[in-house]
Parts: structure tokens; C-alpha cells; sequence
């Protein structure tokens, strides 16, 4: 649509990884096979949490919920990269741009919210175990869940109506292999000066607000476990702490490096690199962090196992 010399672009281009054609195929095979793993993987753990009874307390009721939220942010953008790998157009519609980036926001926020839960979760059990099963009630949990859905998905709902309510008569070409808002707000030829200071004030608080909980808890735990006399309850502890601080040391350190990092063209393939990191194997590794390291998971793991095996031999 025209208005005198300006173009407003219906649609965006999205460079991308890379532009050379003979990697295109070894591309998307590598991210095929790393999609299918996350896929299988968080709906895996997820279905496992809900059919194995010893794995029904706090703790892997969040961590379900943390890995249904994986495989949806990896599904907002993985498959979408997929296509462009094997497809001659680059293009996403308005419509479809505006829905990747509400859906990954939305998700990707939601898992921030829920590592911040999951802190508290921990603090909970170590520092005060004889009052867990009240403080971190069945109700409790399902309260605390609902909070971090409603208001990951409203946060993200706001940034996205005021980022595709702008005009976009510039380039329409998204230097990256997914839409983001940040990426869009450069690209429009409208006043963004509101959108960045509204989009830093909720980055700032919802950052800081679940850093702090993470390290005020984990502080907490730190000297709880330090005054434990007894060493399998310090091990036992620290155990039940390792994977969650892996996942969240993984999430804060990419974040931290992508947004920290001076925005200059030198770094463009650098942001690219980072992005994929955070969007495609994070995803990936969750399950891998909270199934190897943990003895309840693979112990639950072996019984289904065990029980499959025994239906399949008396049914023959």
C-alpha cells in the first residue's frame, strides 16, 4: 500500500542464519533432528510427570509446566526456520510476524516467571520442610502458575499490540531468523521512543524481580545447607538444586550476553548466533539437565519402562 513515496510493507523477510545455498540442507536436518529431540524430550517429561504417581508433588508439577512451555516457545519459532531453510521466499506476512512475536514473547517470559517459582519452590522445601506441604500447597501451586501464564502473556500481549500498531515504511527486512520485537521496533518509521521505554521498564522489572527471587532464595539455601550436620543432607539438597541452577546459570548467561553486548553490525551474525542459542537449544537442553541429574526422574523413567515392557510380553 502506497501513501505518496512511502511503502507499507505487508510483509517482512527474515534473512536468516546464513545466505549460502549449500548449507541450506545440512541446516535443516541439524535443526530438524535438534526440534524433534525438544519435542519429544519436554512432551516426554511432561507425560511422564502426569502418569507417574511418585513424581505428583510441587516440584515436578512446575517442572512439567516448564517443559510444556519449551516445546511451545521452540514451536513458535523452529518450525517457521525449518521452511525457510527449503523455501526460494524468505517472507512472513504481517499477520504471521505479529503472532511469532506475541507467542514468543509470551512463552519466553512465562519460562523466566517460572524459574523464578521454581527458586522459591526449592527455598521452600530446604529451609522450611516440616511447613512445605502448607506454604506449597496443591492450590498454591496452580495460584502461582496461573500468575506467571496471565501475566507473561498479558506483558507480552501489550508490546505486541503497540509494536504492530506502528507504521512500517522502511526496510522490511529482519536482519534475524525470527520476529522480535526489538528487531521491529528499528524497522518502523513511526515514534518508537515510547514502546522502548515501556519495553526497558517491563524488561527491568520482570528481570530484576525473578533474578532477585532466584539468588534470595538460593542465598537462603546456601546457609541452610551450610548448618545442616548431616552430609546425605547437604548431598540430597544440593542434588535437588543442581539442575535448576544449570537451567537457570544457561538462560541468564545467553540472555545476559545478547542484550549486554554492544548492537553494532560486526555483531549481527554474533545476535543471530546467541538468538538460536536461546530459542532453539535451550528448549533442547532443559529436559536433558533436569533427566540425567535427577535420580526421582530416572528412577520414574525405568518403572514406565519396565511396565511397557511387561504389558507388551502378557499381551503375546
Amino acid at each position: 500500500m502506497a501513501e505518496g513515496n512511502l511503502t507499507m510493507w505487508n510483509e517482512f523477510i527474515l534473512l536468516g542464519l546464513t545466505d549460502r545455498v549449500d548449507l541450506q540442507v545440512a541446516l535443516f536436518l541439524f535443526f530438524l533432528m535438534a526440534y524433534i529431540v525438544t519435542v519429544v524430550g519436554n512432551l516426554g517429561m511432561t507425560m511422564l510427570i502426569k502418569i507417574e504417581p511418585q513424581l505428583h508433588t510441587p516440584m515436578y508439577f512446575f517442572l512439567s509446566n516448564l517443559s510444556f512451555v519449551d516445546f511451545c516457545y521452540s514451536s513458535c519459532i523452529t518450525p517457521r526456520m525449518l521452511m525457510t531453510f527449503l523455501s526460494e521466499t524468505k517472507a512472513i506476512s504481517f499477520i504471521g510476524c505479529a503472532s511469532q512475536a506475541y507467542s514468543f514473547g509470551a512463552f519466553a517470559t512465562t519460562e523466566v516467571f517460572l524459574l523464578a517459582v521454581m527458586a522459591y519452590d526449592r527455598y521452600v522445601a530446604i529451609c522450611h520442610p516440616l511447613l512445605y506441604r502448607v506454604i506449597v500447597s496443591p492450590r498454591v501451586c496452580v495460584v502461582l502458575v496461573s500468575i506467571t501464564y496471565f501475566g507473561a502473556f498479558a506483558n507480552s500481549l501489550i508490546h505486541t499490540y503497540l509494536t504492530f500498531r506502528l507504521s512500517f515504511c522502511q526496510s522490511n527486512v529482519i536482519n534475524n531468523f525470527f520476529c522480535e520485537i526489538p528487531l521491529m521496533l528499528q524497522l518502523s518509521c513511526s515514534d518508537t521512543s515510547i514502546n522502548f521505554l515501556l519495553m526497558f521498564i517491563c524488561a527491568t522489572f520482570n528481570s530484576l524481580s525473578t533474578l532477585w527471587t532466584i539468588l534470595i532464595s538460593y542465598i537462603c539455601i546456601l546457609a541452610a545447607i551450610l548448618r545442616a550436620h548431616s552430609r546425605e543432607g547437604k548431598q540430597k539438597a544440593f542434588s535437588t538444586c543442581a539442575s535448576h541452577l544449570t537451567a537457570v546459570f544457561i538462560l541468564y548467561g545467553t540472555l545476559i550476553i545478547m542484550y549486554l553486548q554492544p548492537h553494532s553490525n560486526s555483531s549481527l551474525n554474533q545476535n543471530g548466533l546467541v538468538s538460536m542459542f536461546y530459542t532453539v537449544f535451550i528448549p533442547l537442553l532443559n529436559p536433558l539437565i533436569y533427566s540425567l541429574r535427577n535420580k526421582e526422574v530416572k528412577s520414574a523413567f525405568r518403572k514406565v519402562m519396565e511396565m511397557k515392557v511387561l504389558s507388551l510380553v502378557f499381551d503375546d
